[in-house]
């Protein structure tokens, strides 16, 4: 009977150990399917100062031929692969990932809809606005404003052309919206980049830092997505991107209304790899190998 375990990883950073771990992984357990949920990529802001080729080669000689090695090995148990970008991941390299998507190593899931059994699967990689210059993958989240201390996205940098009016007006609310317009949600999976606000999930070490004498919200993940999971009731949705969050709440799961949100980043050397079964989300377990 085929494996219905899922893996679900996020926030690599182009580090070749935890990518080593993970195909070696893949090869031991044959999951159902895997999911990377951004910032898969050495620094993005380093590529836009130093040219492409260290995106290009990580991307041909890491990404691609791990997993098409995955793939000739494996062959009926290679998994169904999802993958977005992350805020740290410079955007120019989109359009190398959705070139391999074609070729059928991966399913590139941001803004797009996918079907795993019974279940869709849905993608999104915008993040609400950082302290962080590059700006590629940050939107506003419900509205124009900016929490202090940090850098809206019409200002700061980006590595593909994006109108003004695309930064000056978009919102990861209004994504959200047109990404899931007629669409049943009870049996969703959403891969986020972006944790919900407010959870175990979005608590950054921020604590006593302060901004022109207010202290800052310790709580950084977008309003717009814990609204959308509050209204939808999504049956599961992962997340990564805050690093930290699971060391300082001590839990790397939360649960609005009946949706389970899992978070897979990690601030420690280790890879951490979320296990879970969709259909018993509540049973998932985190692995720090």
């Amino acid at each position: 009977m085929k494996n219905t375990t899922c893996f679900f990883v996020s926030d690599l950073h182009g580090h070749l150990v935890r990518y080593h771990k993970l195909f070696d992984l893949i090869v031991r357990e044959r999951p159902l399917a895997l999911f990377l949920g951004g910032d898969l990529l050495p620094s993005g802001l380093l590529n836009i100062f130093s040219g492409s080729q260290v995106y290009h080669d990580f991307i041909e000689q890491v990404l691609h031929q791990g997993f098409a090695r995955l793939q000739h090995e494996l062959e009926e148990d290679y998994p169904q692969v999802y993958i977005i970008l992350g805020n740290d991941d410079g955007k120019f390299a989109e359009q190398q990932i959705i070139a391999l998507a074609e070729q059928g190593v991966w399913h590139y899931a941001h803004n797009r809809h996918f079907s795993l059994g019974d279940f869709l699967v849905c993608g999104y990689a915008y993040v609400p606005p950082t302290p962080f210059t590059l700006k590629d993958w940050e939107r506003y989240d419900v509205s124009r404003y900016v929490d202090p201390g940090c850098t809206s996205p019409e200002e700061g940098y980006y590595s593909a052309l994006i109108s003004d009016d695309a930064k000056r007006w978009s919102t990861i609310q209004h994504d959200l919206q047109q990404l899931t317009v007629s669409k049943p949600l009870e049996k969703a999976i959403f891969l986020f980049h972006a944790p919900p606000y407010d959870t175990n999930l979005d608590r950054a070490a921020l604590d006593g830092n302060m901004f022109d004498n207010a202290p800052l919200d310790v709580h950084v993940g977008s309003i717009a997505i814990r609204r959308f999971i509050q209204q939808g009731q999504p049956h599961l949705t992962l997340h990564g991107h805050i690093h930290e969050s699971a060391r300082l709440t001590g839990d790397w799961r939360d649960q609005i209304g009946k949706t389970w949100c899992f978070s897979a980043a990690h601030d420690g050397p280790e890879l951490a790899v979320i296990a879970f079964d969709v259909a018993r989300p509540a049973q998932a377990v985190r692995r720090l190998l």
